[in-house]
């Protein structure tokens, strides 16, 4: 029996060895922490639904960290941000989902969101528990001056939102009617899922020519791809 699923049923059993203070996870609790954490790739103690998860991660760390390492991730605990995230480790293929599915839109506005956030933090900027506070007017003009091209449409940026919200790098407030805006809060997240030895990379490709099509697999995919893609 591997190691890790070993400690799995020690956890369920209460025969883990490290003393973990409140109520142990049973085993549904346990695989829905397993699978939470993969699916969202960043927690938060406030995140709705899933605050049982972060109780359980931050308790059992050393397990979920074990597991997780076969897989290739590294566990991210930031007490300080409330927060706990998968990633992977800068210089290695990315198979996470985010990476393997964005399109060029997407990762045009991850990119503007990450660049956002590291300003905010160079300037002293941001508030509690990591958090830089923006708006979409702000987003749509950090594109263009990036990437020197057009940003998504009201709708589509809405939309592309609301997926990296799901992921835990933004939060979106309620539009302004009359400033036609939405605030945004821009989560510590974003810099899981763009470490700063990746923002480099992303500013290269976004400043590439438009491919209507291309989703984002240059930099998903191992190299061992690339001669495949050289050969249609």
């Amino acid at each position: 029996m591997p190691p890790e699923v070993a400690e799995f049923t020690q956890i369920v059993d209460g025969d883990w060895p490290h003393q973990v203070p409140g109520r142990r996870p049973n085993e549904d609790e346990l695989t829905r922490a397993l699978q939470a954490l993969l699916t969202r790739q960043i927690i938060y103690s406030w995140t709705p639904g899933l605050q049982r998860t972060y109780e359980i991660v931050r308790g059992y760390q050393q397990f979920f960290q074990s597991f997780f390492g076969t897989l290739g991730y590294a566990l991210v605990v930031s007490p300080r941000d409330q927060m706990i995230a998968l990633s992977v480790p800068v210089g290695q293929s990315r198979y996470d989902t985010v990476y393997e599915r964005l399109r060029k839109d997407e990762t045009m506005v991850l990119l503007a969101l990450r660049l956002m956030w590291g300003e905010a933090i160079a300037n002293q900027d941001i508030g509690d528990s990591g958090v830089a506070e923006t708006t979409t007017g702000e987003l749509v003009d950090r594109i263009k001056n990036v990437t020197q091209q057009n940003p998504p449409s009201e709708a589509r940026l809405a939309d592309v939102l609301r997926l990296f919200s799901r992921y835990g790098a933004v939060k979106v407030g309620e539009r302004d009617k009359v400033e036609q805006v939405s605030p945004l809060s821009i989560l510590p997240g974003v810099s899981v899922l763009v470490p700063e030895g990746y923002v480099s990379e992303l500013l290269h490709w976004a400043a590439q020519p438009p491919d209507e099509d291309r989703e984002f697999r240059k930099l998903a995919e191992p190299d061992d791809d690339d001669d495949d893609e050289n050969d249609t």
